[in-house]
């Protein structure tokens, strides 16, 4: 078998991408979006009659009300080729507001709705700010449940678990980025591969807690670099993984090895974390990594949503 059906086994395989044309040969179970993905996959020619049709049919409304309905149309036609779930995101200018986070989740959801799809077979991806973790909590209070990305810290993580939302998105090969950037001429490649790996690290350190702990948020490990990441995860909940990387892994018929599973999680000793409003703020901000890389990732995406929008007016 490849390599790719073999995770399968272990893990469930989440295609990371807005190239929905991409997904048939991969079969994965679940896909995820951003709006860097939407935007990539918008300016390529196959996807043009699709944004022109949503223009034509929406271009009178409010444009957050035409970005949305673009989102929901990918969405939908990713799951007219996956078995599982989308995750679609909130406009990350929202990450820092609570109130308007639900109010747009709660549209993306009557949307999907609208279209006929089940509310199981979608997660709304929300910025794992403070602000972003308490939308979060009071979506799946309503029973929208919820993705938590742009999450680099074990404090994000178990304040989300607090929260009691569906799933999470540890950023695997940004966490590597920053600490390869801030190590220089000291950074050994071969010493930090693998499980060694400081963003596979940091996802396993979070697997551990919520298995220890019993809580029942999906982990999903994301933004890979390299197969090396990938495969150091396998066992992992989820590993959303770009159509680069499922093909690397198609392609490949060496062994995998499971390196994560609940059983040995739960037999690891792990004390037990609480965080309110300032506790978290003060766990985040001591932890440069995480605070510089959430706050970069924000940037990145409201710089995306612009130039979405623009594509929109021309």
């Amino acid at each position: 078998m490849s390599q790719l059906d073999t995770l399968k086994h272990y893990t469930t395989v989440v295609a990371d991408t807005g190239d929905f044309h991409q997904l048939a040969q991969f079969k994965p179970q679940d896909a995820t979006t951003n709006p860097s993905l939407i935007l990539k996959a918008v300016q390529k020619p196959d996807y043009q009659p699709l944004l022109k049709a949503n223009q034509a049919q929406h271009g009178q409304l409010p444009m957050d009300e035409r970005i949305d309905r673009l989102l929901v149309r990918f969405g939908c036609e990713i799951l007219s080729i996956i078995p599982g779930r989308v995750s679609t995101e909130v406009d990350a200018r929202l990450s820092f507001d609570t109130t308007a986070t639900v109010a747009r989740a709660r549209r993306l959801m009557a949307l999907y709705q609208a279209e006929g799809v089940a509310r199981e077979r979608v997660l709304i991806k929300i910025a794992s700010t403070w602000e972003g973790i308490q939308a979060a909590a009071a979506l799946e209070r309503e029973g929208i449940h919820t993705n938590l990305t742009l999450l680099f810290s074990l404090c994000q993580a178990v304040a989300c678990g607090q929260a009691r939302v569906q799933l999470i998105s540890p950023f695997v090969g940004r966490i590597y980025d920053w600490v390869k950037k801030s190590a220089g001429t000291a950074w050994d490649e071969a010493a930090q591969a693998g499980v060694n790996d400081p963003g596979v690290k940091s996802v396993t350190q979070i697997y551990q807690y919520y298995k220890h702990h019993g809580i029942a948020t999906e982990v999903m490990g994301a933004s890979f670099r390299n197969l090396g990441q990938i495969l150091a995860l396998s066992g992992c909940d989820l590993l959303t993984i770009s159509p680069e990387l499922l093909a690397q892994l198609a392609d490949s018929q060496e062994s995998l090895v499971r390196h994560l599973d609940p059983e040995s999680a739960r037999a690891t000793t792990v004390p037990a974390l609480h965080y309110n409003e300032s506790g978290f703020r003060l766990a985040l901000n001591a932890d440069a990594m995480a605070t510089e890389k959430l706050a970069e990732g924000i940037r990145a995406f409201c710089a995306d949503a612009v130039k979405l929008e623009a594509l929109m007016y021309a």
